[in-house]
């Protein structure tokens, strides 16, 4: 079976985000690393070339595919800052309908501008997704 190309190195994140080259950017990719470290507790580490993570969960498909992933995680990418945010807990819904202007993925978070989203919900996001993912071994059932 193929490994995952994006897996946790030893890259330097202040090093990553001083590289971003939109000042805005780069000024809220900053910012949602301090808040990420701030509410998991957990030290940011690079998983591939472009995310930022904060702790760690292993993955178990049905399909025998098994991998480690971030517990919650971000990407400046260029359309906007991404935040990789888990689903399944309880609070989400609640919590996203109070959040402010954003769009989502799957287990994806893109904000257009940090400053244009609640500051609290966010917290209270990450933390949730963060306590819902840190350290657990997630499976999923054949289809």
């Amino acid at each position: 079976m193929a490994e995952l190309k994006t897996q946790r190195n030893d890259d330097d994140v202040a090093a990553f985000l001083a590289a971003v080259t939109d000042e805005k950017r780069r000024a809220d990719a900053e910012a949602a690393c301090a808040l990420l470290a701030e509410v998991t507790g957990a030290k940011p580490t690079m998983w591939g070339s472009a995310i930022i993570g904060f702790g760690t969960y292993h993955y178990r498909y049905a399909t025998g595919r098994e991998g480690d992933w971030p517990a919650v995680g971000l990407s400046p990418r260029k359309q906007a800052l991404t935040l990789y945010i888990s689903d399944g807990f309880d609070e989400r819904e609640d919590l996203m309908s109070r959040l402010g202007p954003h769009r989502t993925g799957k287990s994806c978070l893109y904000l257009k501008r940090l400053a244009d989203v609640d500051q609290a919900v966010l917290r209270d996001l990450i933390k949730a997704s963060f306590e819902h993912l840190d350290g657990r071994t997630v499976t999923s059932e054949p289809g």
